[in-house]
């Protein structure tokens, strides 16, 4: 699954900004390619209003 950061985490709570770091992504455009765990999942949906994601 491709994830892409398309919002910024400035002034978000500290737990939204460290899940977005911990997937890999640092600036607005940045995207990944990642494997669909539970555990990815999870953290996408915490953050999913910051992302662009594609199956």
């Amino acid at each position: 699954m491709k994830i892409t950061l398309r919002r910024s985490v400035i002034g978000r709570p500290k737990n939204q900004v460290e899940t977005v770091k911990a997937l890999g992504l640092r600036r607005i455009g940045d995207s990944r390619e990642l494997t669909a765990t539970p555990a990815i999942r999870g953290m996408i949906k915490t953050v999913e209003h910051l992302l662009e994601v594609e199956a």
